[in-house]
């Protein structure tokens, strides 16, 4: 799934994800869980202002960002709908 990502930029210019869209919703980004290089691509396992886990991929080639995996595991009822 395609989505918006707001960034901050290191002093390295690496970027990292703050918040993103999805669908309707803002998540901000609260932790980096971790962050890994893949062929193509750059991911990201974040916690979520919402209490969910998320995997975002990043190609750097192309500027697009895609969320790759989504955990509602220790989100809260009312929280956890899209």
């Amino acid at each position: 799934m395609k989505i918006h990502v707001e960034c901050y930029a290191g002093h390295r210019g690496e970027q990292r994800p703050k918040r993103f869209v999805l669908r309707e919703r803002t998540i901000k980004a609260v932790e980096i869980i971790d962050q890994w290089l893949g062929p193509d691509y750059r991911y990201f396992k974040l916690k979520g202002d919402d209490g969910g886990s998320y995997i975002l991929r990043h190609d750097e080639t192309a500027d697009v960002w895609e969320m790759t995996m989504f955990d509602a595991t220790g989100q809260n009822a009312e929280k956890s709908e899209f």
